[in-house]
């Protein structure tokens, strides 16, 4: 990696963190009681950092696909709870733009599929998105068909928006072009990866006309089949955990520590290794968020450190947490005596994973 690439790649990754950050105080903030404007503006902020982060995100899954071909996370999708999540996270969206989304299912309440939950979605992100744009009022329908094939489920997802003449006038990249300079480079990235992903799937898009003046982009995808229910993961009542999160950057502090609040935990922060290990003697943490770069010591001597108290505090939990997750580096932080290693920036499904493998494994009666 060149010199260029390198410094662009941390840029993007810093400026991810930050919006991370601003989005945690914004909520936060949200929950005070402020006058109607500073609510309006609470808001206002809010949705400009969660649209930095939506942009930064496509166009670094656009880079990754362009470099290193579709990369696939495959598992069971119940394909009901997809659509109910596009309509939890678009409805906002919609509604900012004077927009009503239609959201609906079509097929069995309990029917599951092997698939990439995120790459779907982002599939309905990008023919919603350019649909939610173009319509200055009334509706935007969005569906999803499952029918059962002789080797596994057929699905089918419509998204319904105003006529688009465009669409077989132009090239891709023409429409692209065209996409960007109506709605801007929000829109025209999640186009572009929508159909990037679709591709890479082996699905099949094409357009309908419909009586009056609106289209229909229509695409298809073939996924195996699961033939039993995904059944939830229960856990057993136990104390809610409490977590030591060690970072030298305040919002990033802010941020693990609302995380780990949404996860019904309970926390206390230190600024260094330092005073971590100093706050691990005491032996009230069921387990450690660490980060890896700070000063006095950083996360890797104190995890050393941690490893070399005597008793059961010794043993306590470390998860890195890290803007630097490749392969070797997780493995050396693994070596060092850690868990587990969370990238940042943090995204919670994956957080809530890693603190219940590690709270599993360590036998602890807390849950997370």
């Amino acid at each position: 990696m060149s010199l260029p690439q390198f410094f662009a790649e941390r840029v993007t990754a810093e400026v991810r963190q930050q919006m991370e950050g601003v989005l945690a105080l914004t909520e936060q903030l949200a929950r005070q009681r402020l006058t109607p404007d500073g609510e309006a503006c609470v808001a206002g902020v809010s949705e400009a950092a969660a649209g930095v982060q939506r942009i930064i995100d496509s166009a670094m899954d656009l880079r990754a696909v362009a470099f290193d071909g579709l990369v696939l996370d495959i598992g069971p999708v119940r394909l009901r709870e997809l659509m109910d999540d596009i309509q939890d996270r678009w409805h906002p969206r919609a509604a900012a733009a004077g927009v009503t989304l239609l959201v609906s299912y079509d097929g069995d309440p309990e029917a599951a599929a092997l698939g990439d939950a995120r790459r779907l979605r982002q599939i309905f992100d990008g023919f919603i998105g350019e649909a939610v744009s173009a319509q200055a009022r009334g509706a935007v329908e969005a569906s999803l068909t499952a029918r059962a094939t002789a080797g596994g489920v057929r699905v089918e997802g419509r998204v319904r928006g105003p006529r688009d003449a465009s669409w077989d006038a132009q090239d891709f990249e023409s429409r692209i072009r065209s996409i960007e300079a109506r709605f801007g480079l929000e829109v025209a990235l999640e186009a572009m990866l929508a159909r990037r992903v679709l591709e890479g799937l082996g699905g099949r898009l094409r357009k309908e006309a419909n009586a009056g003046a609106s289209d229909t982009a229509t695409f298809e995808i073939d996924l195996e089949f699961l033939p039993d229910t995904v059944e939830e993961v229960v856990q057993e009542p136990g104390r809610a955990a409490h977590i030591l999160v060690v970072d030298d950057n305040a919002t990033n502090r802010m941020v693990a520590q609302s995380l780990v609040e949404m996860f019904d935990c309970t926390s206390e922060a230190a600024e260094d290794g330092e005073e971590a290990v100093e706050a691990v003697r005491t032996g009230r943490f069921d387990l450690i968020l660490m980060d890896i770069k700070m000063p006095r010591m950083d996360g890797v001597a104190a995890t050393r450190a941690i490893r070399g108290l005597p008793g059961r505090v010794g043993e306590t939990p470390i998860i890195a947490l890290t803007a630097n997750a490749d392969p070797d580096d997780a493995e050396a932080y693994l070596a060092a005596g850690m868990n587990g290693v969370v990238e940042k920036p943090m995204k919670p499904e994956q957080l809530l994973a890693a603190l219940q493998q590690a709270l599993e494994e360590s036998g602890s009666a807390a849950a997370a």
